[in-house]
C-alpha cells in the first residue's frame, strides 16, 4: 500500500486531489473521487451559502471517506462559507486566490486540515507560516485563475519543494498517471487535477463543454484578463472580444464590465459555447473521452504504478 505524508494527512488510499472547479464540482464529483481513494472537493466558488450547506451535506450522507471543500478568499460571501464549513464539519479546506493568513488559523482551531493553493515559492512561504498544512504548487498550464508569474508546473513546483517543510501538492498540466510521477519525481507528494474531472460523468460542468474540452486541441486555451484576475481559458467568441480590448490597451474596470457577471455559468455550466467563459487548463489537449470520476481516479493510479515501475518505456 502506497502511503506518504499528503495520503497520512487526509487519510486517503491515493495522493490524488480532485480540484475544486467553478460551475463542475459539485457533491456527486467529490463523492465519486472519493469513494475511488483520492480527495473529492466541492467547489463553493459558484456556490451561494445554502447551496454550499446542502452540497456539503449531501457529501456526508454519501460517502464515509474524507472529502474537502475548495474556497476562493475572494468570494463575496466567504464569512458566511467558512461558518458553513465549521458547523458542517468538514474535514479538509483548500483556500485559494487571497491571503491565507486570513481564515487558516480560524479553521484549525475548528480541527480541519487547511491546504492553500499558491503559484510562487514566495506565497508558499507564506502559507506556511500562516500555519498550512499542505500547499498545492500550480503552474501556469493549470484552467482557471492562475498566477501573473506565468511559471510553469515544471519549474514551480521543485521551487516551492525547496522553499517550504510541509507537503506540495503539483497542480498544472496533469491528466495522465505518467505526468503524476513527473510531478513526484519533482518533489510533489500528491496531485491536484481539475480539467480531467471536467470530462467526467459526475462534473456538473454542461455536456457541450464536456464536448469541447474532448475535441480540444494544443493551442486552444490561453492565459486572459493579467489586469484583472488571470485565467486561462478555451477560445471562443467571448475570448476573442476580450482578447481584442486587451490589445486595444482596455483598463481594468473597462475588462471587468466587459466580462460582467454570470460568464462562467453561461459557458460550463449552461453550455453557450461562444458568449460563455470557458475555463480549462492546456492539458485538455490529451483528454479524448468523458468517463466516470472512479474510473478516471484508478486509471490515473494504475498508470501512475506502471509508469513507476518502468519510467522509460
Amino acid at each position: 500500500m502506497f502511503t506518504n505524508r499528503i495520503t497520512q494527512l487526509f487519510q486517503i488510499e491515493y495522493p490524488i486531489i480532485q480540484a475544486g472547479m467553478v460551475w463542475t464540482s459539485g457533491w456527486r464529483l467529490a463523492v465519486a473521487v472519493s469513494n475511488a481513494g483520492g480527495l473529492g472537493l466541492i467547489g463553493s466558488g459558484s456556490m451561494q451559502p445554502g447551496v454550499l450547506r446542502e452540497h456539503i451535506q449531501k457529501c456526508k450522507e454519501a460517502t464515509t471517506k474524507p472529502f474537502g471543500v475548495n474556497v476562493p478568499l475572494l468570494y463575496p460571501r466567504i464569512d458566511e462559507q467558512i461558518k458553513i464549513i465549521i458547523e458542517e464539519k468538514v474535514p479538509i479546506v483548500f483556500t485559494s486566490a487571497g491571503n491565507p493568513a486570513a481564515f487558516t488559523k480560524i479553521l484549525k482551531q475548528e480541527g480541519i486540515t487547511v491546504v492553500h493553493v499558491v503559484s510562487s515559492s514566495k506565497f508558499a512561504v507564506k502559507a506556511e507560516h500562516a500555519g498550512c498544512d499542505a500547499v498545492v504548487a500550480e503552474g501556469f498550464e493549470a484552467g482557471g485563475h492562475n498566477g501573473r508569474e506565468e511559471t510553469t508546473t515544471i519549474v514551480l513546483v521543485p521551487l516551492v519543494c525547496e522553499a517550504v517543510k510541509i507537503p506540495v501538492i503539483a497542480a498544472g498540466g496533469i491528466a495522465t498517471g505518467r505526468q503524476m510521477l513527473a510531478a513526484m519525481v519533482l518533489g510533489a507528494e500528491g496531485v491536484q487535477i481539475g480539467s480531467r474531472f471536467v470530462a467526467s460523468t459526475e462534473a456538473s460542468s454542461h455536456i457541450n463543454f464536456k464536448n469541447a474540452v474532448c475535441g480540444a486541441v494544443e493551442g486552444d486555451t490561453m492565459l486572459s484578463l493579467k489586469k484583472v484576475m488571470p485565467v486561462r481559458l478555451m477560445k471562443n467568441d467571448f475570448f476573442n472580444i476580450l482578447q481584442q480590448a486587451e490589445t486595444k490597451g482596455a483598463t481594468a474596470d473597462e475588462l471587468t464590465v466587459l466580462l460582467g457577471k454570470g460568464r462562467a455559468k453561461k459557458g460550463m455550466f449552461e453550455g453557450d459555447m461562444e458568449n460563455g467563459e470557458l475555463e480549462i487548463g492546456q492539458v485538455s489537449a490529451l483528454i479524448k473521452d468523458i468517463r466516470s470520476a472512479g474510473e478516471i481516479t484508478s486509471d490515473l493510479w494504475e498508470a501512475f504504478s506502471k509508469a513507476l515501475q518502468n519510467p522509460l518505456k
